[in-house]
């Protein structure tokens, strides 16, 4: 009986030894196939990335948006290559890929709000409404300095040194002024002086203000244009470019200069009044 045992198992042992003899070769040819194939296309890899990030600096392109595209196009040249190895090793890769796209829906549906932001960041760094340093405000009345730009939120310094945090989805979808862009801001104040006022006189006096002010281009003119009979003065709208980074030095000056010149003037710039009729019978 033992020796039928003995016997079995000598048995069992030559099949397998067998087995594996004839599989080795296989086996090691799989192998090697997927360690070459790794080391090939880890290179592939480098040099994709490469080529794609001299195509980046050749368009100037956001360095957060660089950082963030290299990041994403590795990501999904190591996962390419890592399905192409394991199938290499006879892996049914069915599983990862079906694994792969539950786990993309499960992410997807739990950011909804996050990949807004992330397409309207991707959208803001490619089309460029605005860069950092420019000044711009939203359709939501929030205004300051462009600080930060990444793919989910943009940072705001407001003149008053307070930083404002604003997804970008919210930014892309709405209208944006950008006062920085064309390099020149033209101011767009209005005074308001008394009916009795010599209306000509009063835009010589202002005109020739803004015409001696330093900073004011003289290409396009500076203008003085009477835009509104209002209910207690006749409204002037002072027009003045010059360059964006000295904008509110300018428009300050403008206003300190014109009530000061319109005073030795005697012009008078009126405050809202109403008159009061009594009538006694």
């Amino acid at each position: 009986m033992d020796d039928l045992k003995l016997d079995s198992v000598q048995q069992h042992w030559e099949g397998f030894i067998s087995s594996a003899v004839s599989l080795a070769p296989r086996v090691i040819t799989a192998v090697v196939s997927a360690i070459l194939i790794y080391l090939i296309g880890a290179w592939i890899i480098r040099l994709i990335k490469k080529l794609v990030k001299k195509g980046f600096q050749k368009r100037n392109m956001e360095a957060s948006l660089q950082q963030f595209l290299l990041n994403l196009i590795n990501w999904g040249l190591n996962i390419l290559l890592f399905i192409v190895v394991v199938t290499q090793l006879g892996v049914q890769t069915s599983a990862f890929v079906a694994m792969i796209g539950a786990a993309g829906l499960a992410v997807g549906l739990a950011l909804q709000g996050s990949l807004t932001n992330f397409a309207g960041g991707i959208l803001i760094l490619l089309l460029k409404p605005f860069k950092i340093g420019d000044y711009i405000s939203t359709s939501s009345d929030i205004a300051g300095t462009v600080q930060e730009i990444d793919v989910f939120h943009t940072r705001l310094i407001t003149p008053q040194n307070q930083l404002i945090v604003i997804p970008n989805g919210e930014i892309s979808n709405k209208s944006i002024t950008n006062y920085t862009q064309l390099g020149m801001r033209k101011t767009w104040f209005d005074i308001g002086v008394s009916y009795s006022t010599d209306l000509k006189q009063a835009k010589e006096i202002l005109l020739e203000v803004a015409k001696n002010n330093k900073d004011a281009y003289q290409d396009p003119e500076p203008q003085i244009v009477v835009t509104e009979l209002a209910d207690s003065a006749v409204t002037l709208s002072v027009r003045v470019a010059t360059s964006t980074d000295k904008f509110w030095g300018m428009n300050e000056q403008l206003i300190i200069d014109c009530k000061t010149a319109l005073d030795e003037a005697g012009i008078e710039i009126p405050f809202p009044q109403q008159d009061v009729y009594i009538h006694n019978k």
